[in-house]
């Protein structure tokens, strides 16, 4: 198990996917997963950055933990900004045309269809939103 403490800027993705790809590449992740990974981690923490101590900011710890026999990667993302559950969100109907569409929730939704399992907990005056992706 590894864990980044880090302010939630924008700014600070790159650092948080080279983060969780340094994890990911010591076990020999497929490319493919690599990519879906950092596309859900790239989401996740840009929606805590730019939405969770608004105005204000504050930090966010990410977790990666890999279970090796399982081959599976399990990344929790810690943050003590206003309470939010994306999992309550409706799924966006993706049959509407981009003008016809409300602003918001496709990356949630992106998160959601290439991620194994998602699991949200408000606990401790701390969202916790842990992904799973099987390697």
């Amino acid at each position: 198990m590894k864990e980044l403490t880090i302010k939630a800027l924008v700014e600070n993705v790159p650092v948080v996917t080279a983060f969780v790809d340094e994890e990911l590449e010591g076990v020999n992740c497929p490319m493919k997963v690599q990519y879906q990974i950092d596309v859900a981690v790239d989401e996740v923490f840009s929606n805590i950055a730019m939405y969770a101590y608004e105005p204000a900011q504050g930090d966010a710890t990410i977790r990666v933990e890999i279970d090796r026999n399982a081959r599976v990667v399990s990344i929790t993302f810690f943050d003590s900004g206003i309470p939010f559950n994306p999992m309550d969100r409706e799924e966006p109907d993706t049959s509407l045309s981009v003008e016809e569409r409300e602003i918001g929730g496709l990356g949630i939704f992106i998160v959601r269809k290439s991620m194994d399992e998602i699991f949200y907990e408000y606990k401790n005056g701390q969202n916790i939103l842990c992904i799973k992706k099987k390697l």
